[in-house]
């Protein structure tokens, strides 16, 4: 799609707008086939609409059980398509195959028990023949896991535990029992290469987030990137971000696969910028660490060793006292999607720059259902975040697009904000950059310079990324901003 340039792009007009009928914001990017526009009413409406004019087709309604445990809002992150069948994962542990002519359900299935914090958040992936989800739920002391299942059925055909029981390999990283509530949540899509046929899932903090006294040990595969034969889920390879996270890092961000010339090579690699402020290259057919390097300020770690593992800074860790730490438990960035270009050879991270206190308290006793976190984050600076958005102190930290080099992860450009950024980033084949910030502003920029070409105010938070589409040879670009999706195209 390349009519809308750096040359046009400041021609762009609202061309339709759809407002959900929810209180909770969007987190939900959208899919566009045939001409239908799908996505996510929150928690979990599925809406099916016209993609050249938001007139509305049909609208499936998904009522979740009052069972649902949630630490983080009654969000949904969008759907996955596979011929005329959307599947949709659900607040309380469900995941439903629906009819995308009709709107009618398939089938539904049980993921997991929502009254023990179980919950699934994400936009499940297809592979092939099968339906892959994770499930949420990091705060509950839930043992979390990854699972396929067929399109057709629903029939669950295979299962990855993201915290190892005893006889498994990484359980020696837990102490004692403590695998049990482990955490390890999932609740951002993962990718798939189909050349080496394995998928890719960022797994979540360990349990209880914020004291580590009771999980001794690395505390695998809390924090790291999992490859996994997509046919059998057998676990082929990780790398661990950050072992023994006590600062509630996780590793829930989007895997972007590239291809790119490494040191005077073609690589084939995997792309991350972490929400521990670390960029990644790592060789996505074996995981072989290639590079790490801070993309905002770090100091929890100092350095990696020579296999890449990272190491921890003298007296980084919670404390009862408070440890201030950089990037705050927010992270250096979050689950919004980055972009990579072929085109300009650039990494495009949505970053935040600031920093928390963290406290650890005794976990509470495990409860099924009940919060297992063992401690808290505090500003630093006693402010709440995101509100006073445009009376924030450079000292507080501030949000921003940050273009790096992706071979190298040396800074190209960066563009700050006034206030910290929850909005994805979308690059185009015309290098075009869209994103959001919390001043409510949706932005064009160059993707080579960084340099703003075109803004428009929407008035709600951005908390996914802008998508672009065609329809009859028209394109447009949507973005959700607040409790609306809104679609725009040339004049």
């Amino acid at each position: 799609m390349t009519a809308i340039t750096p040359r046009n792009v400041n021609e762009l007009e609202l061309k339709w707008v759809f407002q959900a009928a929810s209180f909770e914001k969007f987190e939900a990017t959208p899919l566009v086939a045939d001409g239908i526009l799908y996505t996510v009413q929150a928690p979990n409406d599925i809406i099916a609409l016209d993609a050249a004019t938001g007139r509305i087709f049909w609208t499936y309604s998904y009522i979740p059980s009052k069972a649902a445990r949630l630490c983080c809002g009654r969000v949904n992150r969008g759907l996955a398509i596979l011929e005329d069948t959307l599947f949709m994962g659900t607040i309380d542990g469900r995941l439903i195959a629906v009819d995308a002519k009709s709107g009618k359900p398939v089938w539904v299935t049980p993921v997991a028990r929502p009254e023990a914090g179980y919950a699934v958040t994400l936009a499940p992936l297809v592979v092939k023949d099968k339906v892959l989800v994770g499930v949420a739920g990091g705060e509950f002391g839930i043992r979390g896991f990854i699972a396929a299942y067929e399109a057709k059925t629903g029939k669950e055909v295979w299962h990855f535990y993201t915290i190892p029981a005893p006889g498994e390999p990484g359980n020696e990283t837990w102490a004692g029992d403590s695998w049990k509530t482990g955490g390890g949540s999932i609740w951002v899509t993962g990718a798939y290469d189909d050349e080496s046929n394995l998928t890719f899932w960022g797994v979540g903090n360990p349990g209880p987030d914020w004291n580590g006294d009771s999980r001794a040990g690395d505390n695998l595969y809390s924090d790291c990137v999992v490859a996994l034969d997509a046919d059998t889920g057998k676990l082929k390879w990780h790398y661990q971000f950050t072992p023994h996270d006590d600062f509630d890092y996780d590793a829930a961000q989007v895997p972007v696969l590239g291809e790119i010339q490494f040191q005077g090579r073609p690589r084939r690699v995997m792309l991350w910028a972490n929400r521990n402020g670390l960029y990644y290259v790592l060789d996505r057919a074996t995981g072989q660490f290639l590079l790490g390097k801070p993309f905002t300020k770090v100091t929890w770690m100092s350095g990696f060793d020579q296999k890449g593992r990272p190491q921890r800074a003298s007296g980084a860790a919670s404390s009862r006292e408070g440890t201030l730490v950089y990037p705050s438990y927010s992270g250096g960035t979050n689950w919004y999607s980055p972009s990579y270009s072929p085109r300009t050879g650039l990494f495009y991270i949505p970053a935040w720059d600031n920093t928390f206190s963290y406290f650890v308290k005794s976990p509470d006793s495990y409860k099924e259902g009940q919060r297992y976190v063992g401690g808290y984050p505090r500003s630093s600076f006693g402010l709440n975040r995101g509100t006073q958005a445009n009376t924030r102190k450079p000292e507080e930290g501030n949000g921003a697009v940050i273009a790096v080099d992706a071979a190298t992860g040396e800074k190209k450009w960066q563009m700050d904000f006034v206030d910290v950024t929850d909005a994805g980033v979308l690059t185009t084949s015309t290098d075009l950059l869209f994103t959001g910030n919390r001043e409510e502003h949706f932005l064009a920029l160059n993707a080579r310079t960084g340099k703003l070409l075109w803004k428009t105010t929407l008035g709600g938070v951005f908390a996914n990324g802008p998508i672009s589409y065609a329809v009859n040879g028209r394109q447009f670009v949507a973005v959700a901003s607040g409790n609306g999706l809104y679609v725009f195209g040339l004049r």
